[in-house]
């Protein structure tokens, strides 16, 4: 059966999907995954959302939203200068973002992060946020979303931001 990656197919998690067989070569992910999330969905401190295919329950990828907040001399002065100066700002964190090693290779990545991302600028209308943050796990992470014009933070450079006016250009 053929791969099919279309924004129906990614819903928030739920106790029916099987979780079980999920494995991304990230054996932390994979717990999270695993024994993790639904508490934090429950508990509301991330948003799980999974991709699975249609008439399947198995969870060929996921990832995580939820809000924050970052110190603004973090950002890079040239943003800093178009910006209230309060000394924090709202921004969407994407936590986590995970692929079955089964569909590895096939955009899955890039599809769940564009969803992601899509989430974020539609949520963003309703409760303010300037920026989707990540923390990538490592420099290969760090090279994934800086394809994505992901702008590194002024201190901590595996932490990574795009400003929500850019994603709202991805989506005009």
């Amino acid at each position: 059966m053929a791969l099919i990656l279309v924004p129906e197919n990614v819903s928030p998690l739920e106790k029916a999907h099987d979780r079980k067989s999920f494995d991304c070569g990230n054996e932390d992910l994979n717990r999270y995954l695993r024994e993790q999330a639904r508490q934090d969905a429950e508990k509301r401190v991330a948003a799980p959302f999974v991709l699975t295919q249609p008439d399947s329950s198995v969870v060929l990828g996921f990832y995580t939203l939820s809000a924050s907040i970052i110190p603004v001399d973090e950002l890079p002065q040239e943003l800093m200068k178009k910006l209230p100066r309060y000394g924090q700002l709202p921004v969407t964190l994407l936590g986590r973002l995970a692929v079955d090693r089964s569909v590895g290779g096939q955009g899955v990545g890039e599809f769940l992060l564009v969803d992601a991302l899509r989430r974020s600028l539609e949520s963003a209308q309703q409760i303010a946020a300037m920026a989707v943050v990540v923390d990538a796990k490592d420099e290969r992470a760090e090279s994934f979303y800086r394809h994505f014009d992901f702008q590194q933070f002024q201190q901590t450079p595996l932490r990574l931001f795009l400003p929500m006016g850019q994603i709202g250009k991805l989506f005009v």
